[in-house]
């Protein structure tokens, strides 16, 4: 009996033992099996990192939701694609540029069937622009007289613009949108599998898989070098205030000071509120905190602000809700990499000073979802990547024409000690006020409706030539000859660098490029 009682004890001991062990297993399974916050499941591997089980499978991840991914987004989901996309922070932005949308990109935003998304935000319409030079005004108006009359430019806060379109993409059962900071681009054997990624109030590294990965993620982009080779250069900066109670002198039109030392401007963003945005060579401002900022704008910018607007912009000076933000601009030069794609200013940025930024990021948009439209499998990562190289090409007509003329104008727009400089600013001036032709070609590619790069070249040398003239008629004095010659190397300066930059060949001979020609891969 007694053995029996030893040998029953040891079998329960060992029967306890067993089911504490096999309890204990559940527990740490379930300490492993997490959720995030949209309720999928996550599978945590030995280096600590979630890898999250979607019921779906996704088709395109997209690392960010600004301009660019919203609207991809919604593009690509109204496609038939399943789309996730992750951004770092889902509440509303709040900037000082990306606030001007010209006809071009508007027409771009009804191709992609995004027109709503400048409804119901107080967006105003943008008729053209009134250009300011010493006291003299001249105004120029888009040329619209063959388009529809809703066609014109919006003007709005960047802020409320991008929330209608993330609530247009995610309004889509087939995109998921993210709120999470992505940490890295997954890498296998040279090609791009997805993104590891950190979701809102986790600590857990997650993972996402896709086919192919967009990377969207703006002009501070933390992916880009993998993809690309950036070289950034910050021209200026750009310091924003808003006017209140104020009236422009030309309703509906933006307004450029060609002031010293650089040009200031001034557009509506709500039917009370006028964006003044002044731009300030190099990368340094005064001191926004310690008041040296508020000082310059009222003894250096005030004094050129048209006297309409004088008294809201000191209002808005003592105000004190002054932002800055550098002015990047960087040619696009991305490293075809298989299962990943750079768009936006990830990939590419110009000075805002001529509001081109949302018009090519529109256009990108019709151009990828086109070459995308034929394809119905996306895992042939190496094949995928060849035939995506032709997106790069079919997108430089549109986005080097517009990069240009922004980086021309801004050269030419600024005040210089030169004599030659500043009689091309004044030609300018004048060649722009001459209105009909002078005018509307001009403003037909910087409102993105005839983006031609040849168009640009010919007017920006026949304003040089324009000065040339002016200076020797009626007595071509040496002195006036050799201004005239420093002009015209002066003028061929600006701008054949930044035509360089942007790749002579693709800019205007886009057909004579390989990928220019490359076919769908057959699934």
């Amino acid at each position: 009996m007694v053995y029996q009682n030893i040998f029953g004890a040891v079998i329960a001991s060992l029967l306890g033992f067993a089911f504490l062990y096999r309890l204990r297993g559940k527990k740490k399974a379930r300490a492993l099996v997490k959720t995030d916050q949209n309720g999928n499941s996550l599978k945590s591997s030995e280096n600590g990192i979630c890898e999250a089980k979607i019921s779906a499978s996704t088709d395109i991840i997209i690392v960010g939701a600004g301009v660019v991914g919203s609207a991809l987004a919604y593009t690509l989901g109204k496609e038939g694609r399943r789309v996730h996309v992750i951004e770092r922070d889902l509440a509303e932005p709040d900037r000082i540029v990306g606030e001007l949308l010209q006809p071009g990109g508007y027409l771009k935003l009804i191709e992609l069937g995004l027109e709503d998304c400048v409804s119901e935000i107080d967006a105003q319409r943008v008729l053209g622009y009134a250009l300011y030079k010493d006291g003299k005004s001249t105004k120029l108006p888009y040329p619209l007289e063959n388009f529809h009359p809703d066609v014109a430019g919006r003007s709005f806060h960047h802020g409320r613009f991008i929330q209608r379109m993330r609530q247009k993409a995610s309004s889509l059962p087939n995109v998921r949108l993210e709120q999470g900071t992505v940490t890295s681009l997954l890498e296998e054997k040279g090609t791009i599998k997805g993104v590891q990624y950190k979701s809102k109030g986790g600590d857990l590294e997650l993972t996402a898989h896709a086919p192919l990965t967009i990377v969207c993620d703006g002009c501070c982009s933390n992916l880009r070098r993998s993809l690309c080779d950036p070289k950034v250069d910050i021209p200026s900066c750009f310091v924003g205030l808003v006017l209140e109670n104020c009236q422009l002198p030309y309703a509906n039109h933006g307004h450029v000071i060609l002031a010293d030392p650089s040009p200031i401007l001034f557009y509506p963003i709500s039917s009370t509120e006028i964006r003044c945005l002044v731009d300030v060579p190099g990368q340094k401002v005064p001191s926004i905190s310690g008041g040296e900022m508020a000082h310059y704008l009222k003894t250096k910018v005030a004094p050129q602000v048209p006297p309409e607007m004088y008294a809201a912009f000191m209002v808005a000076t003592d105000k004190g809700n002054i932002k800055s933000m550098p002015n990047r601009s960087m040619p696009a030069a991305p490293h075809p990499t298989p299962g990943a794609l750079l768009m936006g200013d990830a990939v590419n940025m110009r000075h805002p000073l001529t509001g081109g930024g949302m018009t090519v990021a529109l256009s990108d948009i019709v151009v990828l979802r086109n070459l995308l439209r034929p394809l119905h499998n996306l895992n042939d990562a190496p094949a995928l990547c060849k035939y995506l190289e032709s997106f790069y090409t079919l997108r430089k007509p549109v986005a080097s024409t517009i990069n240009t003329l922004a980086g021309a104008l801004y050269k030419v727009f600024c005040a210089s000690p030169d004599p030659a400089r500043k009689e091309m600013r004044q030609a300018c001036f004048d060649y722009l006020s001459l209105g009909g032709v002078f005018s509307n070609g001009p403003l037909a590619i910087l409102s993105g409706l005839n983006p031609h790069p040849l168009s640009l070249v010919l007017h920006f040398f026949a304003v040089a030539v324009y000065a040339v003239g002016r200076l020797l008629i009626p007595f071509p004095s040496p002195k006036r000859m050799w201004v005239g010659a420093r002009l015209i190397l002066g003028a061929s300066g600006i701008i054949f660098p930044i035509i360089n930059s942007e790749g002579v060949r693709q800019m205007f001979f886009p057909v004579t490029v390989v990928s220019y020609y490359r076919a769908p891969p057959v699934n």
